[in-house]
């Protein structure tokens, strides 16, 4: 395959990627790779489907929305990335990842994204946004306002703090302070009042977004992973077309261990269901 590294333009800083294209076939379709929660381009599925994809002729667009890695350098002293992230930047984001595939002939891209860039993918397909073929949630989490309380539950985020750091949270974007930064007692450690709050209220919800998706997709959980926040069986229930619930044995969040058959079954599937072989 070909790497070729490209900016995105936005509103705001562009947004860096790298789009690989099929060298060994003629490029049938093509791929948006959104990554997890404070991941990037070059970690976790963004790196290991690529390849897989680009050999039966998908090329791939794998990017960094704004909200990526937790704390990021921009220009000259600016700071960004994760502990700053918006639901609302990262659906434009997207949305300007796609308009790039379009902007190069790129059309009815297939749309896949892994835990937070899930969410935010099926958000993509439920808009319709680009008019997206299919669709690959990699343990997309639940969204909406069960998000935080649930994570916190689980010993991330907030742990047993998040009454006070939500009244915390409020109390700096009420005195004009949102973009500071504040302290979590667990992953992801670090995050702006604003962010926290819009993190809380104004996560989109994935299976409120599943009627509204009209492509068929494919919807995947590690074992390992608790049902009530990868809800891969509810979404498949509520989804406005057709979709498969796989649950991969012995496997993670972050498909440790199973990144060459979790790829292969992405492939086979996007394959089949799109007709291109």
């Amino acid at each position: 395959m070909h790497l070729e590294l490209i900016s995105i333009t936005t509103d705001a800083e562009p947004l860096d990627g790298i789009f690989y294209t099929p060298t060994s076939c003629e490029t049938k379709a093509a791929a948006l790779l959104f990554h997890g929660n404070c991941h990037n381009f070059y970690t976790g599925p963004s790196r290991f489907l690529p390849q897989v994809l680009a050999a039966q002729g998908i090329a791939c667009l794998a990017f960094n929305r704004r909200g990526h890695d937790m704390v990021t350098s921009l220009h000259g002293r600016t700071i960004g990335g994760g502990s700053f992230q918006l639901a609302r930047e990262a659906i434009a984001d997207n949305r300007a990842a796609s308009d790039w595939l379009t902007a190069h002939g790129h059309l009815n891209p297939i749309v896949i994204g892994h835990s937070n860039g899930g969410m935010l993918a099926a958000q993509h397909c439920a808009d319709d946004y680009g008019q997206p073929r299919a669709l690959v949630l990699m343990s997309a989490h639940v969204g909406g306002t069960e998000n935080v309380p649930q994570m916190s539950k689980a010993g991330m985020f907030a742990r047993d703090s998040l009454t006070e750091l939500m009244a915390q949270a409020e109390v700096m974007v009420a005195r004009g302070a949102g973009r500071e930064l504040m302290l979590l007692p667990d992953w992801w450690w670090v995050i702006s009042a604003e962010s926290f709050l819009d993190r809380a209220r104004h996560t989109p919800s994935t299976v409120g977004n599943a009627p509204k998706v009209k492509c068929p997709s494919l919807y995947l959980r590690g074992d390992q992973e608790a049902p009530e926040s990868y809800p891969v069986e509810a979404f498949a229930r509520a989804a406005g077309a057709p979709c498969e619930a796989r649950i991969i044995p012995n496997c993670d969040h972050f498909y440790t261990g199973h990144e060459d058959d979790v790829a292969q079954q992405i492939m086979s599937w996007i394959v089949q269901t799109c007709k291109l072989g």
